[in-house]
């Protein structure tokens, strides 16, 4: 189900280790190149299907503390922010979160990121891909020095702090244990609060937020790296807790229709063409405060539909191998007509193993129910396929 191939996007540099490689390894994990980092893929003693299923059943915890975490502090950083992304910052409350893109000059999308206000001296806390970091560091310097170099605000890398997610309906059931479960109980999606204590570990304190990338309730938390895998080790003393490696994180964000960036992301694709048009605040659409990267190219494709393509989702309408990253996808069985390009597809472990996937495909044949065809392989194999819309499993995410 899973490329390793299609990971890696620095297979002949050195790569770079997590607080938690050791006890990877000591777990008999499958380890990779993924964005500059060696990354579990899977775990000995479990399949890819038995890894999504502990998750969507019970709580998986992934290391995920390859990505990149930052700030960006001062009193001109929600200008820096409206300028960079298409979202309204002024508006977001204290301890709140929202996704967004990070958006070049023509509207193409540099990241995706999950940025969190802080609190009211406008302190940004930001989340971006590992793969990215690189493209990133350099995107938010120039932006800096080219719009902002006389203003207050500056943006920095978070030193000696990892990340990890815990994720499944088991989730606040174990961390409970450890830090007050009435904290929890108002901590809703989209939330995050800092410096929590954890009643039995003197010393440690979270940073929580309820948020993830499978659609399960669960919380991704920022410890000190010194503590950090001691904590997971900790953690796996419950029984409902396993680690669990990039694979199955793989079909768990495909399953919830979420984007990975390299597949259905990239810097020619606009947040409208990527089906994330609510991304687009709404105030943002005209006036003054539309003034963001791209603005011209993006609010032309709102007002007039003008894009000609459209991220979806499909599934295999019969059995057959999936199509994977640059499937072709086609009007009919004959191949006549190219409509579309498959970014990434599997068979779904939540779904009976019916093969499903994301798209891009040409507008009208965009559309839910439109009946299409792939061709798979070398020799262009065709199979049936079918336009859904996403996500193909409904989220379970903790709300107010």
């Amino acid at each position: 189900m899973f490329s390793v191939s299609k990971i890696s996007t620095r297979l002949n540099s050195t790569l770079k280790k997590t607080a938690l490689y050791d006890l990877h390894v000591s777990l008999g994990a499958t380890m990779v190149p993924f964005a500059g980092y060696s990354m579990p893929v899977i775990y000995k003693g479990q399949t890819q299907v038995e890894s999504h299923n502990w998750t969507r059943t019970k709580c998986g915890i992934f290391d995920v503390s390859h990505m990149l975490q930052s700030t960006i502090k001062g009193k001109d950083s929600i200008s820096f922010l409206n300028k960079i992304t298409p979202t309204d910052f002024s508006t977001l409350k204290n301890n709140h979160n929202t996704l967004t893109v990070l958006l070049n000059k023509n509207g193409g999308i540099v990241d995706d990121s999950i940025i969190t206000k802080e609190n009211d001296n406008n302190n940004f806390y930001v989340v971006t891909n590992a793969g990215c970091i690189e493209q990133d560091t350099k995107f938010l310097n120039e932006e800096l020095n080219e719009n902002f170099k006389n203003k207050d605000v500056k943006w920095e890398t978070l030193e000696n702090k990892s990340l990890f997610a815990m994720q499944g309906p088991n989730s606040q059931t174990v961390l409970s244990r450890y830090v007050d479960n009435e904290i929890l109980n108002n901590l809703y999606f989209g939330q995050r609060i800092k410096d929590v204590k954890c009643n039995n570990i003197e010393g440690l304190t979270l940073d929580i937020a309820r948020s993830g990338y499978t659609g399960e309730d669960g919380f991704e938390i920022s410890i000190e790296t010194a503590k950090y895998e001691d904590f997971i080790k900790e953690l796996l003393k419950n029984e409902e807790c396993k680690m669990i490696g990039l694979a199955a994180r793989d079909t768990l964000r495909l399953e919830a229709g979420m984007c990975l960036y390299g597949h259905e992301l990239n810097e020619t694709i606009t947040p409208v063409e990527a089906s994330l048009t609510w991304l687009v605040s709404k105030s943002r659409r005209a006036g003054e405060l539309a003034n963001f990267n791209g603005k011209d190219k993006i609010l032309e494709q709102i007002a007039n539909k003008s894009h000609t393509k459209l991220r979806t989702g499909f599934k295999f309408l019969k059995k057959g191998p999936p199509a994977r990253e640059h499937t072709p996808i086609y009007l009919d069985e004959a191949g006549s007509q190219q409509v579309g390009e498959v970014t990434s597809g599997s068979p779904s472990p939540s779904l009976k193993n019916v093969n499903i996937g994301q798209a891009y495909l040409n507008k009208p044949y965009n559309k839910a129910g439109t009946k299409l065809f792939v061709g798979v392989g070398k020799k262009n194999k065709m199979f049936p396929i079918e336009v859904v819309k996403l996500p193909f499993v409904s989220p379970s995410y903790y709300k107010n």
